[in-house]
């Protein structure tokens, strides 16, 4: 790979986001629409979840289809540049999500995971209720 290739592969890797993303920003819409409170990015729990409803004691992540590797979806491909690498940055990230999601199941909160299609979808509202998040 060239260094043209390399910086062009950084600038385009380094738009990604951690948080407030789009898809972040549509469940949490979606929420304060239906009058639920929540608070985000919340710190002092493991893997400092995307939205924090403790009233209910429900934790949501919105993962990317691409970065969490979501099973069956068009956005989860891995790269053709470096796919040895990618694959086990995959694994790690699956990994660490997992951690992360018994932590918090242990210490008594339910975990909910949204998928960045599914938060794109026009089905968003029908599914955060089917989970019990909105009434």
């Amino acid at each position: 790979m060239s260094s043209v290739e390399a910086d062009a592969r950084r600038r385009l890797m380094s738009r990604f986001r951690g948080k407030d993303t789009k898809p972040e920003i549509l469940v949490r819409q979606a929420l304060h629409r239906a009058g639920r409170r929540f608070r985000v990015n919340v710190r002092n729990l493991p893997g400092k979840p995307d939205i924090v409803m403790r009233k209910d004691r429900t934790i949501i992540f919105v993962h990317g289809c691409f970065w969490h590797s979501h099973q069956n979806c068009s956005i989860a491909r891995v790269p053709k540049t470096k796919p040895e690498f990618w694959k086990a940055k995959f694994a790690s990230n699956l990994e660490r999500d997992e951690r992360v999601a018994q932590a918090l199941r242990t210490a008594g909160w339910r975990v909910i995971v949204i998928w960045e299609c599914e938060a794109r979808g026009r089905e968003l509202v029908n599914l955060l209720a089917r989970h019990g998040v909105i009434y």
